[in-house]
């Protein structure tokens, strides 16, 4: 069932409906109920894969919460105990993740570098896998570093996993900020559903004005590099717009949905490709996945016993400035790496992770470098104008990993990224068709995202000057904010591509 589909918002009006309609004290049953019967409606088999999540994350966290009255006093044999239910736990929900996602790619290398011919495995691959999963380990977690107890009904826990809105391609969200929001009573809010819909509409805006008219030009340009080998440019920047526009109009979508349910969800992107840096970047764009690799990797690789003995030896080795910094180094590229690896089961994505975790890996090195090579240079950094390069250089810098995110091959990205600066025949992008209305639409729709993305930038820009826009919008009278909301409306229903042309949300095949 499609974010996007009449089907989907006929669904949520159900929902939210019923939630305000039935008393208070079942809401977060009906919550429940919905989130399962919308799992459920894409696959009963689906439903194996959640349930075994949830089983497997609410009993080891019971039995790790549990430990203190079981051992009494005994502190060694309850720290291992603990210890050894928390990696069971950790086992057997990356387990699942890893054998679905990564088997038949640990078969192919195997195949090719031992010339092997292992049978290829057919696996169910549940949507939303990596994201529920992830949640759910970051709540075991918690419960081990005693952050909060474990919750006792495991139906309000199903709920923590399930709940529809968020659990096809987030955000990751925090039990200790989400529990309460769910279990507790709400009452109707016109002004909470208003905004909602705002929300809503703003992302449909995104996704489908924005996102899937990029989309088709990305997909020929990238589908077809050799053939529009001109535009390589042109794809990537495009991909930017695509990638952009579908993640964060979904994460709109999630959100404003959530909101209705008088339930706040974290956000996960702040304007990213305003970013000065790499580093930066990572703060803004995906932003409960970033948290969660600096919570629960980051911080407990860098702060390991281990990473303190290297810590040690590289302070002997190359002084206490390089020593400091590279620990943190080593812990950003493996993070990176496994952000690669989440991406999916591809040589590309691997590389894609360590490109980003390298260059804030090397950024943070050399950090002491470029302070004194600003000084000699008299670089102003307050100035605007260093303001701009740095976001201009981010911008470079990021869509250089695009390439390895987009392209099917690391070949291929290698290609494309030399043909981007050697080849350009910007020609070549009125032999793309634009679907059923063919070559006559091209110029329409290369029109169509251009305005999209100025409106995007517009919006962006003032955000980034601190100004609520939603706010604004909300404090206008009622005449202008119904014009606000039928011009999106109209400009979804004309200029945004059918809802079936994409082929949904790029992140819910996470």
């Amino acid at each position: 069932m499609s974010l996007i589909s009449m089907k989907f918002l006929t669904f949520v009006a159900v929902a939210v409906i019923g939630y305000y309609l039935i008393p208070k004290k079942y809401q977060w049953v009906w919550l429940l109920a919905f989130s399962y019967i919308y799992y459920a409606s894409s696959g009963m088999k689906y439903l194996v894969f959640l349930l075994y999540t949830t089983v497997v994350t609410y009993g080891t966290a019971r039995l790790i919460y549990g430990a203190d009255q079981k051992f009494a006093d005994q502190k060694e044999k309850i720290k291992t105990y603990k210890k050894s239910i928390m990696l069971l736990a950790l086992l057997l929900d990356f387990g699942m993740l890893a054998v679905l996602k990564y088997t038949n790619f640990t078969i192919s290398n195997i195949n090719t570098l031992f010339h092997t011919d292992i049978r290829m495995v057919k696996f169910l691959l549940p949507l939303g896998i990596s994201f529920y999963t992830f949640q759910s380990v970051g709540y075991i977690l918690d419960v081990y570093w005693k952050r909060y107890e474990p919750e006792k009904n495991i139906f309000k826990f199903a709920l923590f996993v399930s709940f529809f809105p968020q659990i096809l391609q987030g955000p990751i969200g925090r039990y200790s900020n989400l529990a309460h929001q769910f279990y507790e009573e709400h009452s109707f809010d016109f002004m909470r559903i208003e905004r909602g819909v705002q929300r809503v509409l703003w992302g449909f805006f995104k996704k489908m004005v924005i996102a899937d008219t990029a989309a088709v030009f990305v997909d020929a340009i990238f589908d077809q590099y050799q053939t529009y080998n001109g535009l390589a440019i042109f794809g990537v920047l495009a991909y930017s717009a695509q990638l952009y526009g579908d993640f964060s109009g979904g994460m709109d979508v999630v959100i404003g949905i959530a909101s209705m349910f008088g339930i706040e969800m974290d956000e996960n992107f702040k304007r990213p490709y305003f970013s000065i840096s790499i580093t930066d970047f990572w703060h803004r764009w995906h932003i409960t996945l970033g948290t969660w690799m600096k919570d629960y990797l980051f911080y407990p690789l860098s702060l390991s016993k281990g990473m303190g003995k290297f810590g040690k030896f590289a302070k002997k080795t190359f002084g206490k400035t390089y020593g400091r910094a590279l620990p943190i180094c080593v812990a950003n590229i493996v993070v990176f790496l496994v952000v690669g690896i989440w991406h999916g089961a591809a040589w590309k994505f691997i590389v894609y992770g360590l490109y980003n975790g390298l260059i804030i890996g090397f950024s943070g090195l050399m950090a002491k470098n470029y302070r004194e090579w600003k000084k000699k240079l008299k670089i102003n950094d307050k100035s605007n104008g260093w303001h701009i390069f740095q976001i201009v250089r981010t911008f470079i810098l990021v869509n250089i990993s695009w390439f390895f995110d987009r392209a099917d091959t690391i070949p291929q990205a290698f290609t494309m990224m030399k043909n981007a600066v050697t080849v350009w025949k910007p020609a070549q992008i009125l032999d793309i068709s634009v679907g059923m209305a063919g070559l006559m639409y091209t110029i329409i729709a290369l029109i169509i995202l251009g305005l999209g993305c100025v409106v995007q930038f517009i919006v962006s820009y003032e955000q980034e000057k601190n100004v609520d826009v939603q706010g604004a919008i909300d404090k206008k009278a009622k005449l202008v904010k119904w014009a606000v909301y039928v011009m999106l409306l109209v400009a979804i229903a004309i200029l945004g591509m059918p809802p079936n042309s994409s082929g949904g949300f790029i992140y819910a095949q996470f």
